[in-house]
């Protein structure tokens, strides 16, 4: 048996600790991102703005041929209105993280009083942007755990290679994710340690997201479309509300974000069609 027929053997049989491995993994790139800020306390504009629309670009894609696709697919062979499933599911995706920022916005007054005025600011957007990108691992590891439910639910749409493509092409843009948090926060005063602490929990989420994930639709299958298309529509938000126009405040560098998001999303095509 090949190593990718033991991989798909494994998927099936054990979906649960195939979500966590692959989360994981994605975790760990996080980590690995947050890891820069031991050797460098600053990062260029440009290079932060090119890591943000990469990182677009890489979500676009995945929430297209990881989890849009293969829910229409999912709906049609269960028996259901595909038009409408995606449509229920993709709203239900960007309401659902247009709530939760609301309700996370509750912490800011809180984190401000204890800033004086001349910091208040600049500790503001620093703590917007570390919330923004925690808020967003949570449909990343929540569709990294429904990608393996739905393989261990054994319907044709849904692919060992799929799942594993969606976890790499959710690391590869962790990386600068975890850069992204912990830079800012070494820039605004904090230590390397507490920076790359920071940096690294923001991508927790996606390990508890991605196992909550898997066990939902295993439990409730006629509701697996629903959360592939819920998955999508929330990681569309995230890119729509807060990378494009965290990384669009230079406009000097549109071109090179366009770019970013062009090669971002190409990369995570290349992989879900390589690996499908």
């Amino acid at each position: 048996m090949s190593t990718f027929d033991q991989l798909v053997e494994f998927g099936k049989e054990h979906p649960i600790q195939a979500a966590l491995y692959a989360s994981l993994f994605t975790w760990g790139l996080t980590a690995l991102g947050a890891s820069l800020v031991f050797f460098f306390k600053k990062m260029n504009r440009a290079v932060l703005d090119g890591m943000l629309g990469f990182t677009g670009g890489v979500m676009i894609a995945a929430s297209f041929w990881s989890l849009l696709a293969p829910g229409l697919e999912m709906s049609e062979q269960l028996g259901q209105t595909p038009w409408l499933t995606a449509v229920i599911g993709f709203m239900g995706g960007g309401i659902f993280m247009k709530l939760t920022g609301k309700a996370l916005m509750h912490i800011y007054p809180v984190i401000n009083a204890t800033q004086s005025k001349g910091v208040q600011s600049s500790w503001q957007r620093s703590t917007l942007l570390v919330l923004a990108i925690t808020l967003h691992n949570i449909p990343e590891g929540l569709a990294i755990g429904v990608a393996f439910g739905a393989v261990a639910a054994d319907l044709p749409s849904a692919t060992i290679g799929g799942a594993i493509a969606l976890a790499i092409g959710i690391g590869i843009q962790n990386f600068p994710e975890g850069t992204a948090v912990s830079i800012p926060l070494r820039r605004e005063g904090m230590s390397k340690r507490k920076s790359f602490f920071i940096g690294q929990a923001s991508g927790v989420v996606e390990p508890i997201a991605a196992i909550i994930g898997v066990v939902f639709v295993l439990n409730m299958l006629n509701i697996l479309p629903y959360a592939l298309c819920f998955a999508a529509g929330a990681m569309i938000f995230v890119v729509i509300e807060e990378l494009i126009p965290e990384s669009q405040k230079k406009y000097e560098n549109t071109d090179l974000v366009t770019m970013a998001s062009m090669v971002g999303f190409s990369v995570m095509m290349a992989l879900d069609v390589a690996l499908a």
